[in-house]
């Protein structure tokens, strides 16, 4: 039983307008779907994706009015995008003409990657990917030509104290494997621990789309949430019998999980490692198209059955974005 990946990633933003504008007019992303936290329908919950909205190329926000975060500990740390090895360059002038100040493209874990940060200072890092993991879909709309487009997340990395208690759950629950170690290219710097080293996990396939990188940093902070930072990361299993499977693995192996939640576009499955890091397992589907066109997905406001009664008083509480 494997995991099959990296199915999304989960954002702090306070600034839903101006997230918005970045991701889709600077990241060239299509907004795959404009709902609502359903735990807090007083938020956005913005979906940022390739043009299909596939598993696997979503990073998302949570529209908090919030401080930024504090870095540190029991988070994660950088946000991975692949693209394809040939953009690199192309990415490196079109940060620069968009005055996003990135580092020189530099080799991390065997890759060509190149970092920098939204405006409100989520760690990103695009990394090239030689076209192993699940291939995008462009989105025909983007201002960033087919070729040069995100492919989807992955690798992610996350930051924790203490290696073994977090090790043994990636090994012995999530069933994936540790493949390799390197010096975080970060350490000293951003919040993170001088002499910090980064293991790598990998699931199912393996490579980009399915890597989890853990920053080892004994000495530092707990991080804060806040704008930012990342509320959670999600793993992908293929469908609703999958992930009863693994509800009942991780909770044979002792631990608290939420239970399944329907989401209505996908299902998933909460627990906290013993890290500090907020893991999330979602099926794959149904997807975003099933409440509205798939041509038009993304451009008004969505609602899962369960809200639509609620649509007035949930739309007046919320800020118009375009």
């Amino acid at each position: 039983m494997d995991l099959t990946g990296i199915h999304h990633l989960t954002a702090v933003t306070a600034d839903a307008s101006g997230t918005d504008r970045f991701y889709r007019q600077v990241m060239g992303m299509r907004r795959v779907k404009k709902t609502v936290n359903q735990d807090d329908t007083s938020s956005y919950h913005l979906f940022y994706a390739d043009g299909a909205g596939s598993a696997g190329t979503d990073l998302t926000f949570f529209d908090w009015p919030t401080g930024r975060e504090r870095r540190g500990t029991r988070s994660v740390s950088r946000t991975g995008l692949r693209i394809d090895p040939a953009s690199l360059d192309y990415w490196a002038a079109r940060l620069r003409e968009a005055g996003v100040e990135a580092t020189p493209i530099r080799e991390v874990n065997g890759r060509a990657t190149l970092d920098f940060e939204d405006p409100e200072g989520q760690r990103l890092r695009l990394t090239a990917d030689a076209g192993h993991g699940a291939s995008a879909r462009p989105w025909d709309r983007s201002p960033v030509p087919a070729q040069h487009q995100i492919l989807g997340l992955g690798p992610i990395t996350m930051a924790v104290r203490d290696l073994a208690p977090t090790r043994a759950v990636l090994t012995d629950v999530m069933n994936m494997r540790e493949t390799a170690e390197y010096a975080d290219p970060d350490a000293g710097a951003d919040g993170t621990a001088a002499g910090a080293r980064v293991h790598v996990f990998e699931m199912g396939p393996g490579e980009t789309a399915a890597e989890l990188h853990v920053s080892v940093q004994p000495s530092q902070a707990s991080a804060a949430q806040g704008a930012g930072g990342v509320h959670h990361v999600a793993f992908r299993v293929p469908d609703a019998p999958s992930l009863l499977a693994w509800s009942r693995r991780v909770a044979d192996h002792g631990m608290r999980t939420t239970g399944e939640i329907d989401r209505f576009y996908f299902r998933s499955l909460y627990f906290r490692e013993p890290g500090g890091v907020l893991f999330e397992l979602a099926t794959d589907g149904p997807g975003f198209a099933q409440d509205e066109p798939a041509g038009t997905m993304g451009e008004a406001l969505s609602l899962p059955p369960q809200l639509e009664p609620r649509r007035a008083e949930i739309e007046a509480q919320l800020k118009p974005i375009d």
